[in-house]
């Protein structure tokens, strides 16, 4: 269309106002005029047309123009009149005339999502200075180079600007973005990666700026919860919550665990802390009363009756043990109007179905459905008998599927609303299938023959946060650490290293017995016990005998007085190990073998409970962390051999082997806790090339850890040391000059330490 056909002379004059030839841009010419007109006022539509004409000026193409024109009116329809042209186009001609042209698309393509996120001019402005900030600090900042480089991340911000806003306040975006900028302005395939949202590291800070109850904060409680009311000790598995916007995941149970949103916000007045109750305690129920039937030859609708049913089941089950948590089941279920789904067009069994679970759990549901009320009826009356089964229940179910059958169940329409129950997991361990299936449950369970020992053997990865000095915050969830058993050697290699310093073990045996505490307290009145309390025992005979009840607590214990440490050994197991000793024929790796032998043997003597764990690393996606005696174990046989197997590889990620180490020290009941470190070296990874970064973070591990009351103390064998250990360690450490007398100086240090 040309300027002379439009036929109103107002529409021609705003035309020849915007001056442009694009093609794109007068097809729709009227339409986006239309909405403007309907918002705009006759002055702003002035600026309106002359910042669109600008825009096509630009040498960007139509794409600036034509997201302008059809985005402006919503913006301001979001921000109402407050909302100021001047900031937005200020803005882009910045862009413009530094190397980020190309953002000024996506930065107009979503300016009208964001401004609906923000309601105000001021948190507008807001956005704006942090994407300014954002281009400002990462443009031609990539390794030093003129600024000719555009800021790679700040195409991919814009693009999920939408996304971010519907997760996160305004604080919660700057300080996402903050780190972003500080952790990748020098790394464009990293930032692109992290303000795409494509990298673990942008959604972990994504999670921790979010609103709600997070997973991570509520584990520990969560855990209790499962041990103390429901006597469970399953893994808790997390899962995102933020990243499926089509279909949105939902909790289940499998062999790995109890899989959790790693987020609850607050809903329909329940904390988020009870709503992971509610789920906990939902799954708790299937473990103990559901079981799983053939899923062949029943229909999806059946299948679905049968859910519904047996989840019913299962909570009015767990509301007879627990009456509390039916405030919390009624609270977060939802109450479907009757009558809101028409089946004249509608498939209305979600709905129906959703109306019946609310009817079996609350006895005040108001609904008038005959047949609703009678399989109510029906259902309470089989509960009332016995606890029933998912057999009796699944006839139940396809008896209620065949009553109300509609032929507009089967319409592609489905009834969503108020038929979600969120609490509930997704249902997949009640069924069976005897021919093969693409359901996930058939990915549970994958082949173990091809894999390696030690990955079959190892624990699910922990992921611990470390420390950067550059920007002074944590990275969150940086590490994953894998644990596993120390594979196993020959125990009497062990043996003969013991008996080859038989005359140093002589002398710190004398030494031992000057620190073993000699004095013995009785601990009486003891259900079980190491001996018989004939005083008490006596006593609750003679109440037998007289009616009374007896007291069961006839034994007795003893416990040593006067020493109470726990001892935690960790040992750097990196590859520089196995260089040979200065002016010796033996590795390093051999005489910390021999030394931590005699400390085992001499700790073991003292009576003092203690572990030994060996780690390295291989970037940061790969810490190994192996168990060689646990707390619970002896000096045996079991725990010389994997001491007899000791190996060395691989980097020293010292950081995150002394977080997981404290992980089990700081639970043992003890009044001292120690903490050992056996290294021949700085912190140090491949995948890290500022020498200070995994220092600091290991300086921040030992301050941690001293919060926690975990004294920690480093006997590092690397001449060179004293550049570095004060560091990290402060006062506490010892560098071995002379390694070939480190079997001699580790039991004599460790005394020193605990006497």
């Amino acid at each position: 269309m040309t300027e002379t056909e439009y036929q109103h002379p107002l529409m021609k004059a705003y035309w020849a106002q915007l001056d442009t030839g694009f093609k794109q841009v007068e097809e729709v010419f009227e339409d986006v005029m239309a909405e403007a007109l309907a918002i705009l006022s006759r002055e702003d539509i002035y600026h309106y047309l002359d910042a669109a004409r600008v825009l096509g000026k630009l040498g960007r193409g139509v794409e600036p123009m034509l997201a302008f024109l059809e985005e402006w009116p919503s913006v301001v329809k979001a921000l109402g009149e407050e909302a100021t042209l001047s900031e937005v186009m200020a803005f882009v001609m910045r862009m413009q005339k530094s190397p980020n042209g190309k953002a000024i698309t996506p930065f107009l393509q979503t300016l009208a999502p964001v401004a609906r996120k923000q309601h105000a001019r001021e948190q507008m402005s807001h956005y704006l200075a942090i994407a300014d900030d954002l281009m400002q600090r990462t443009t031609g900042s990539i390794h030093g180079h003129h600024t000719t480089f555009p800021s790679p991340g700040l195409p991919e911000f814009f693009q999920q600007a939408p996304f971010l806003f519907s997760q996160l306040a305004m604080e919660g975006v700057r300080n996402w973005v903050e780190y972003g900028i500080r952790n990748y302005r020098n790394h464009p395939e990293r930032q692109v990666d992290y303000f795409s949202l494509q990298s673990a590291d942008a959604r972990a800070v994504l999670q921790r700026e979010r609103h709600g109850v997070l997973f991570a904060d509520v584990e520990r409680k969560l855990d209790l919860y499962l041990r103390g009311l429901w006597q469970e000790s399953e893994q808790l598995v997390p899962y995102s919550t933020a990243f499926d916007e089509l279909r949105k995941p939902i909790p289940y149970y499998d062999k790995l665990g109890m899989r959790v949103p790693d987020v609850f916000d607050s809903a329909r007045g329940v904390t988020g802390i009870d709503r992971y109750r509610a789920v906990l305690a939902h799954m708790v129920g299937h473990r103990r009363w559901s079981s799983a039937i053939v899923a062949d030859n029943y229909s999806p609708f059946q299948r679905m009756a049968v859910e519904f049913f047996e989840d019913c089941r299962i909570e009015t089950l767990l509301i007879r043990e627990y009456p509390g948590l039916k405030r919390i089941f009624l609270a977060l279920h939802p109450h479907p109007v009757e009558g809101a789904c028409d089946p004249e067009t509608t498939s209305c069994l979600r709905h129906r179905l959703a109306m019946l679970s609310r009817a079996l759990l609350d006895e005040n549901h108001g609904y008038r459905n005959v047949q609703i009320n009678d399989f109510v009826a029906r259902f309470h009356a089989i509960l009332a008998e016995s606890e029933s089964s998912l057999r009796e229940i699944a006839d139940l179910a396809l008896s209620f599927v065949a009553r109300t059958r509609l032929q507009s169940d089967q319409y592609a329409k489905v009834w969503f609303d108020d038929t979600v129950i969120d609490y509930r997991d997704d249902n997949r361990h009640l069924w069976q299938f005897i021919e093969d299936s693409d359901d996930e449950e058939f990915f549970d369970d994958p082949d173990k023959s091809n894999k390696k020992p030690s990955e079959v053997q190892s624990l699910p990865p922990r992921h611990y946060p470390e420390w950067d000095y550059n920007s002074q915050t944590y990275r969150p969830d940086w590490v994953s650490l894998y644990e596993n058993l120390h594979p196993k050697g020959n125990a009497n290699d062990i043996d003969r290293l013991l008996l080859k310093h038989d005359a140093l073990a002589k002398r710190l045996k004398r030494i031992l017995d000057l620190l073993k505490p000699q004095d013995k307290v009785r601990i009486r009145y003891q259900e079980e016990g190491s001996e018989l309390d004939l005083d008490v025992a006596i006593r609750s005979l003679i109440d037998f005998k007289g009616g009374a009840n007896p007291d069961p607590r006839i034994n007795m214990s003893h416990r040593t007085s006067g020493r109470n440490i726990a001892v935690s050994l960790v040992l750097d197991l990196s590859e520089s190990l196995n260089e040979k000793v200065a002016g010796g024929e033996q590795t390093i790796l051999e005489l910390s073998q021999e030394a931590v032998s005699l400390l085992a043997w001499a700790i073991e003597r003292l009576g003092d409970p203690f572990a030994i764990a060996g780690f390295h690393s291989n970037t940061r996606h790969d810490v190994r962390y192996m168990h060689i005696k646990g707390y619970g174990e002896n000096f045996s046989d079991e725990v010389k051999a994997r001491l007899a197997a000791m190996a060395a590889g691989y980097s020293t990620r010292m950081g995150a082997a002394m977080r997981h180490a404290a992980h089990y020290l700081e639970s043992r009941p003890a009044d001292k806790k120690l903490m050992l470190i056996l290294t021949d070296g700085q912190p140090a990874d491949v995948d890290v090339h500022d020498e200070r970064l995994l220092i600091e973070d290991a300086r921040r591990a030992v301050r941690e850890l001293d919060q926690k009351g975990i004294f920690t103390y480093c006997i590092n064998l690397d001449p060179k040391a004293d550049e570095y250990v004060s560091d990290i360690f402060g006062r506490q450490y010892t560098v071995v000059d002379n390694i070939q007398r480190l079997p001699e100086k580790l039991p004599e240090l460790f005394m020193a330490l605990t006497k």
